[in-house]
């Protein structure tokens, strides 16, 4: 373990003196030649000085020679008892221990003093008297009353506790006891004597000596170290075991091995675990062994002959004869599968269950001879009974009657004899699930032996009968175990599981009462069951406690020969911590008609935290023709007895679709020229190839001379991507024509499945059809190659100007809402999801409306039912354009190994998984490129790790390196990952989402050239960077679903995506993929990898929130409309295809337009639940809400807008004041919308956040700290508080937290303002920008910049800058940080910099003050004045300097925006969000923009919001403001408003305008004043800061948007799509 996990580990050996302690030393590979760790002392060195006295039993008659052994061991306890000694005398038999202490007794008695070991005292006896009293022992209470004790393994804990308790304090003067006690327990005593040496050995049938190890351990108890000056050790043997004793304590014998005996068993644990998997392993793992070094120092004690120890020195040949020996046993009994010609080893089901329960390969043979598919209870008893682990219970003469005795009230027939083992131990099983007491003490001791052991085999038997399918044994075995530990029958009422809570009469009168029969009853019918009314309703509550679940099942058919189950499990009970601790395990399997067959099985675990939630399982199963009635869905209790839930599946409407048609042949065409483009130019496009490959070549004439839609399915590799291009060109010509002719051009949209592969296409492509600067150097088309990604979010204008625009699947979808506006024309995509069918749906919708024609090119792997995804994208029905292709179809063939690993658990499997994926890397790819795919991030890491591990266990630690070690330091220190640091020096790589884009880039470039042979990557390389690999391993097929909480299976498709990175055209002629996964799934994958799935439609979940977007965009304005929408959807073509998989059972068409009518109603029902729509009174017609637009336009869930709603309002009654308690209602509120639900909460993750939220300051509630949205607030809080996290996993979940934040805060900012609720808007804002600068809400802006570390040196800068200000007003303000950063911005800039350094001096430098400074002189000084129009041109006049305003009039406001000269120098190119910390992992680069809003101070109430883009300096902006003037209080008055403006990517820099006014109710406006004026304009003038002061200040975040419908005017919404910004509310007053 230390070579192959290249950790360290001590060991620390303690042993008695051993005659050959060296051989020890050398197996514990202690350093024995310098003395360095070994440490022997020998006899001498003894703290108490030791007698030893060996004396001989010439008596050959057994009677006499244990009558001859008992007077001496007498003779000399009598001596040491009478000179006020302790003596302990070891036997070798528990029924030996009472017999030895009554033959002792008896002698004394002859002797005339029966109280010879009576303790003379009375004190020490009395002290334990009454514990011993209520013994159930009756020999330990009878001795203990003569001053003797009896110690054995066999004895109750207690009993043998008190009795180790009395010996100690003196209660005993004699202790007779086995040598357990020697081994267990430090107990000393003055005297020892050993009463003979002969051990009964059962695997020999007879006696044998007693060990020398086991003499030295008995002899060390002589002597205590406290009280004596000496001790005696007397071993009485037989005369002719006597020199054998003397020889080994005398001449140092040395220890031999005896692991040759248990070969087997160790071999099969290490085969299981994965340490060994050939003949060549083994043989090295044995050197690891003290049988090893034994072999070498005394051969012919192992069978090697001297010639062949002489002639193999290290043994090689006998071990290797061992190992084969031992495989040919274990394969024999089916517990390994042994390959003699290639040596491999590999565990079975059978080997597995062995080693996990520590079962004999003994036991596995008997079980393999006995085991049956059909058996009954008695059968299942009598198997376990079995098992050569109860082979050491032996019948003794004298139980026979006893045994005889309780067999009669054995539930269940005994076949086997009493007189034999087998019927002895199941007797005594029996006994012990009943409860039965037996008076005999052999028995009772045995039957203890029994009942520890017989739950281990019972389990062992219960995971071969479920591994084997066998449904009815499985389930006895597991009620078997059961009843072992609960011990009762599962016959017998389940409330006996409760001891004592019930009384027995009450427990045997509900005995044969079904449990759900009991739990429909009411109290008093109870009562009257169990003949005591007043226990009636304790019965009916302890009832309610046992564990049971509600299952719900649904089918939905894949195919002729699949079905897929979808399980919904509950809990159904009462949860009671001490009864069910933290969770509840669960079986749960699917069986046939007969109950005979497991077609499907699973553990589950349901924990405490979800025991209010439902969990989701899905799985495929088998169904066969004729289709059977039904199948049943079985959930047992792991643990309690008479918990079960049978669920039926019935087939009774279930209708198995059509088999699908015959895959397109390739056929026989001679490669074509990339010359036949007929344009040079297009034809280097393909610069590197000359000649198309087949499938390129039979689409070319259909894809270069056509405009028909085209489905091509075919293999990863096979060139698609080509086809793409190809479509691409022929869209140019055709464009180029049409311009030529007067018309319009045309624009290609590429929608790729991830990120990661548009910007793999991005880079490609901008080079090919670009203008050839963005790839990397020469050629190009010249056209406008655009990105729309998440990362990259390009304006309207730029949309239009592009030729060819590469997004996703959701942000097409996003820029296509509202579609009647935005026309486009071509579509090149992936089919992935619900949301890809939508926009494929609506894209054809477009061009059924517009009549403007849309080509589809849809690139896959091959498709089971290609035929109807051909029809929805309108390929023509004769089938040209259709193309698809077997999965064998690739132009490199390649070699797939599938490998089937066990384990429940997920990490310890993936962790069994490393040494195959080093053993595959070595026999098929040992120096080419190798890609090994994991499902996480963490994965990457840990698999890294492992193969280093693995290396530097080999000659070659460094292997996978290929190229000079100097580079690969360089590239490691360059690097920023730790982990990758760690492996680029071994020639590994990783790669995945989570890693900073320069390490990704390094680690793409390295493998790419060779440098690094091996790449550890998530599954999103596969669809992303094009790396192929000659070798491609898939370590596990599953992945974790933050949103189930548990782990699930890649689809089929990603699987296949994986293993098509296998083969590099240029390099090879073949490739090898080797897949790892989890055993059951091991048959599942063999069968439909190559033959896959037909894909179904997914938009029946997602509905709603895709109905609302199409009635945000005004697609769907009734219902009618909305059914009409659906008719373009793939789920439409599906649904009668195969009606059952979408629960169809009507297939006629009135029954299709009832289902489709069905799920839009309830789309509508969900969307009006959550205030997204709203509905005309009869209910046909529908409109948008301004939270449907909300929803629809920050691409969010539907729900999250409904529940964040009510949410604000509720916080909006409660009316707190608190700064700090609103923002972390704010920030919770955040962290509870939907998209967080899907964050990964991992194993033991909820302990981390318990430990995490500790730390943190705002409070979370205990009972939710294993919940997704709960590990998203602390992930908030933490990065907010810059903490420490507790793992490197949560830094990557707090890049996915802060990728979805700011979306959902700009949605939460238009909400607000939607409920007109100032406070929550400004606060919405400020928490906004505190996520993006890293800081809390009201802490120091100061801290967002670079170097700026704590509030001391923030304290320090602003000491600094006051002194260096003009006025006595400006430094108050710089100093109190009323004013953020605007008063720091108004200083010189070499003042601000002196400042930034005086504050910034502990450790920090003039470079880094220099930094500091220079972000600051980008920041911006905003500066407003406001103008204002009234309703029709012109306002009432005014008071003075207070414009009059009528109450209920809509007013306009021009609001002029401008950077104060010699500010914001790095505007331009977003430069002041650059130097801001943290800022690039959620600014993405977008410019710094504002929000303004207008609010009545003093009601809280929010007039209007608006956007704003950036403002450049010398640049000023002017907007407008529609608004109402605040409520008239008392019919008018003084009031006024306030003007902020919000920044969206800076702290501190905010501004504010007071705007005072008068407001007059409508009846008075025409009195309030005479002739209008044209204009009115609140001068601006300088004021104090507003009130607040610091505790105002926040920092960074999300963007704003448009008032509250935020798609309405798309004034401002539409800058704020995408918009993470920045804010903090400022210090400067204008006022006229």
């Amino acid at each position: 373990m230390v070579e192959s996990s290249q950790r360290f580990v001590r060991i620390v050996g303690l042993s008695a003196t051993l005659p050959n302690y060296k051989d020890v030393a050398a197996f514990l590979q202690v350093r024995v030649d310098d003395g360095g760790g070994l440490f022997y002392f020998g006899p001498e060195h003894r703290p108490v000085p030791l007698d030893q006295t060996f004396i001989g039993v010439v008596e050959k008659q057994r009677m006499r020679q244990i009558a001859k052994l008992n007077a001496i061991a007498f003779e000399r306890a009598v001596q040491s008892v009478r000179v006020g000694h302790q003596v302990m005398v070891f036997v070798h038999a528990r029924k030996d221990t009472v017999r030895t202490a009554q033959a002792l007794l008896e002698l004394a008695a002859r002797e005339g003093n029966p109280d010879e070991f009576a303790m003379e005292g009375a004190d020490a006896r009395a002290k334990h008297e009454a514990a011993v009293l209520k013994s159930r022992n009756r020999e330990l209470r009878q001795l203990f009353a003569s001053g003797v004790g009896c110690h054995h393994a066999g004895m109750l804990r207690s009993d043998r506790g008190l009795t180790e308790r009395a010996f100690e304090d003196g209660g005993l003067r004699l202790l007779v006891c086995t040598a357990t006690l020697a081994w267990g327990v430090n107990l000393p005593a003055h005297t020892v004597i050993i009463k003979g040496t002969e051990v009964y050995n059962p695997e020999k049938g007879g006696a044998e000596d007693l060990s020398i190890l086991d003499v030295l351990q008995i002899f060390g108890r002589a002597g205590r170290p406290q009280y004596d000056t000496s001790g005696e050790a007397i071993l009485i043997t037989t005369h002719k075991s006597l020199d054998r004793y003397l020889a080994l304590l005398a001449r140092a014998t040395p220890i031999e091995s005896n692991f040759i005996k248990a070969l087997e068993d160790h071999l099969n644990a290490e085969v299981a675990a994965g340490t060994v998997t050939n003949v060549r392993e083994a043989v090295m793992w044995l050197s690891y062994t003290y049988l090893y070094v034994r072999m070498q120092k005394n051969p012919m004690a192992y069978g090697i002959k001297l010639a062949d120890a002489e002639a193999d020195p290290r043994a090689e040949q006998r071990r290797k004869k061992l190992i084969l020996d031992a495989a040919a046993v274990l394969d024999d009994r089916r517990m390994i599968r042994y390959d003699a010609q290639s040596g491999n080893l590999a565990s079975t089901d059978l080997g597995r269950a062995a080693s996990h329960f520590y079962i004999q390969h003994e036991s596995v043979f008997r079980f393999n001879k006995g085991m049956k598919q059909q058996m009954n209870d008695a059968a299942v008893v009598a198997l376990v009974c079995l098992a050569s682990e109860f082979d050491q219970i032996r019948v003794r003469p004298e139980e026979l009657k006893d045994l005889d005795d309780m067999r009669a009230s054995c539930p269940l027939d005994i076949k086997a004899p009493l007189d034999d083992s087998a019927g002895k131990v199941n007797v005594l099983l029996q006994s012990h699930i009943s409860n039965q007491r037996s008076a005999n003490f052999t028995l009772v001791s045995d039957g203890n032996y029994i009942a520890q052991n017989a739950g281990r085999v019972s389990r062992a038997l219960f995971e071969i009968a479920l591994r084997k399918g066998w449904s009815s044994l499985a389930r006895r075995l597991l009620e078997l175990s059961k009843a072992i530990d609960r011990r009762t029958w599962w016959t017998m009422t389940p409330l006996r599981q409760f001891g004592g809570d019930l009384p027995f009469s009450v427990l045997e009168a509900l005995d044969g009462t079904r449990l759900d029969a009991l739990l429909e009853m009411g109290a008093n019918e109870v009562g009257d069951l169990c003949r005591v009314h007043r226990l009636g309703e304790k019965v009916l509550h302890l009832a309610q406690r046992l564990p049971r679940v509600s299952v719900r099942a649904a089918v939905q058919p894949v195919t002729r020969g699949v079905l897929r189950v979808t399980l919904t499990v509950a809990a159904a009970f009462e949860w009671h911590d001490r009864m069910h601790g933290t969770s509840e395990p669960w079986w749960i399997w699917v069986e046939d008609a007969d109950c005979e067959r497991i077609y499907h099985s699973e553990h589950f675990v349901l924990p405490k935290r979800g025991r209010h939630s439902e969990h989701v399982l899905a799985f495929t199963i088998p169904i066969f023709e004729p289709k059977p009635p039904q199948y049943w869905v079985r959930a047992i209790s792991d643990r309690w007895l008479g918990c079960e839930t049978v669920v039926p599946i019935s087939f009774k409407h279930l209708l198995l679709p059509e088999q699908h048609p015959s895959h397109t042949s390739l056929l026989d065409l001679a490669p074509l020229p990339v010359t036949a483009l007929q344009d040079p130019a297009f034809a280097a496009v393909f610069r590197g190839y000359t000649h198309f490959n087949p499938i390129q070549t039979q689409l070319f004439h259909v894809l270069y001379h056509t405009d028909a839609s085209v489905l091509l399915g075919a293999p990863t590799g096979s060139g698609k991507t080509a086809v793409a291009e190809i479509a691409v060109l022929r869209m140019l010509r055709q464009s180029r024509q049409s311009r030529a002719e007067g018309g319009t051009g045309c624009a290609a949209v590429y929608i790729a499945p991830l990120k990661a592969l548009a910007r793999e296409r991005m880079r490609d492509w901008r080079r090919k059809f670009g203008s050839g600067s963005g790839g990397g150097g020469g050629g190009g088309l010249g056209l406008s190659v655009l990105e729309l990604t998440g990362d990259a979010a390009p304006d309207a204008a730029a949309l239009r100007r592009a030729d060819i625009i590469v997004t996703t699947p959701e942000k097409w979808d996003g820029v296509t809402r509202g579609w009647k506006a935005r026309p486009y024309v071509h579509l090149l995509g992936e089919e992935r999801g619900p949301v890809l069918e939508v926009i494929v749906s609506r894209m054809r919708h477009i061009a059924a409306q517009t009549g403007r024609p849309v080509r589809f090119v849809g690139l896959s792997t091959a498709l089971a039912n290609a035929r109807d995804l051909a029809d929805w994208l309108g390929v023509d029905s004769s089938g040209v354009g259709l193309y698809n292709f077997r999965p064998s179809v690739r132009p490199i063939p390649c070699e797939v190994h599938i490998q089937g690993y066990p384990g429940k658990h997920y990490c310890p499997r993936m962790a069994t998984m490393n040494k195959p994926t080093y053993a595959a890397i070595m026999e098929h790819s040992p120096d080419k490129p190798v890609l090994v795919f994991v499902a996480s991030r963490r994965q990457t890491r840990l698999t890294a790790l492992d193969l280093i591990s693995l290396c530097a266990g080999g000659d070659t630690p460094k292997q996978f390196l290929h190229m000079p070690e100097e580079e690969a330091a360089a590239a490691a220190d360059a690097a920023r990952d730790p982990a990758l640091r760690h492996t680029l020096p071994f020639g590994i790589g990783i790669h995945h989402a989570g890693l900073d884009e320069a390490d990704r880039s390094v680690v793409e470039e390295l493998f790419g050239a060779g440098k690094l042979q091996v790449l550890v990557c998530t599954s999103t390389l596969a669809w992303g960077v094009n790396f192929p690999a000659h070798l491609v391993v898939v370590k596990g097929t599953e992945y974790f679903d933050g949103r189930l909480g548990r782990y699930v299976d890649f689809p089929v498709t990603d699987v296949l995506q994986m293993i098509g990175r296998a083969g590099r055209p240029q390099f090879d002629t073949h490739a090898v993929a080797v897949i790892l996964v989890h055993e059951p799934k091991k048959n599942f994958l063999k069968k439909f990898l190559y033959e896959p799935f037909p894909v179904e439609s997914q938009l029946a979940g997602a509905l709603p929130n895709h109905i609302n977007a199409e009635i945000a965009g005004g697609a769907i304005g009734s219902r009618e409309d909305a059914l009409a929408y659906m008719t373009w959807t793939y789920l439409f073509r599906r649904i009668v295809q195969n009606p059952s998989y979408y629960q169809l059972e009507d297939t006629t068409p009135e029954g299709v337009t009832a289902y489709l009518q069905g799920l839009v109603d309830d789309a509508l029902a969900a969307l009006d639940e959550s205030g997204c729509i709203e509905t005309s009174e009869d209910g046909e017609r529908v409109k948008s809400t301004p939270l449907g637009r909300i929803a629809s336009y920050y691409y969010l869930d539907h729900a999250t807008v409904g529940e964040a709603c009510d949410a604000l309002e509720t916080l909006a009654d409660d009316g707190g004041d608190d700064d700090d308690s609103d923002s972390a209602e704010l920030c919770r509120i955040l962290a509870d919308a939907r998209e967080f639900a899907e964050l990964p909460v991992r194993h033991n993750e909820d302990v981390l956040n318990a430990e995490l939220a500790a730390e943190l300051p705002w409070a979370v509630d205990a009972a939710r700290v294993g919940e997704a949205n709960t590990k998203a607030y602390l992930l908030l809080q933490a990065h907010m508080c810059r903490a420490p996290l507790p793992i490197s996993d949560y830094a990557n979940d707090t890049k996915s937290v802060l990728d979805q934040a700011p979306r959902v805060l700009n949605a939460l900012v238009d909400t607000a303002a939607l409920l007109g609720l100032l406070s929550p808007t400004l606060r919405l804002m400020r928490l906004s920008q505190c996520l993006l600068a890293a800081i809390l809400p009201g802490a120091d802006p100061l801290l967002q910049l670079p170097g700026v570390a704590g509030a001391a040196a923030a304290a320090r800068v602003r000491a600094a800058a006051a002194r260096a200000g003009a006025a006595a007003a400006a430094a108050a303000a710089v100093t109190a940080g009323g004013g953020g950063l605007r008063p720091l911005l108004r200083l010189a800039e070499v003042d601000a910099r002196r400042a930034l350094a005086a504050g910034m001096r502990d450790g920090a430098g003039a470079t880094a003050a220099a930094a500091a400074a220079a972000a600051l002189a980008r920041l911006p000084l905003l500066e407003m004045r406001a103008e204002l129009t009234g309703n029709g041109g012109s306002s009432n006049g005014g008071a003075g300097d207070r414009p009059v305003l009528t109450e209920g009039e809509e007013y306009e406001m021009t609001v002029r925006l401008e950077v104060a000269p010699g500010t914001g120098l790095g505007g331009s190119s977003g430069g002041a969000r650059q130097q801001l910390q943290q800022q690039q992992q959620s600014r993405k680069g977008r410019e710094l923009g504002w929000w303004l809003v207008l609010g009545s101070d003093a009601d809280g109430e929010l007039l209007a919001m608006k956007k704003v883009g950036r403002i450049a300096r010398g640049r000023p902006v002017e907007t407008r403001l529609k608004f109402q003037p605040p409520a008239a209080a008392g019919g008018g008055g003084d009031a006024a408003m306030t003007l902020y403006a919000v920044a969206d990517a800076a702290a501190g820099i905010d501004a504010q305008v007071a705007l005072p006014l008068r407001v007059v109710a409508a009846a008075s406006a025409g009195a309030a004043a005479g002739a209008a004026a044209a204009d009115s304009e609140w001068p601006a003038m300088v004021a104090k800061p507003p009130a607040g002061g610091a505790a105002a200040q926040r920092s960074d975040g999300g963007g704003g948007s448009g008032s509250g419908s935020a798609a309405a005017d798309g004034d401002g919404g539409a800058n704020g799509a995408d918009g993470e910004g920045t804010s903090s509310v400022a210090g400067q007053d204008f006022w006229g």
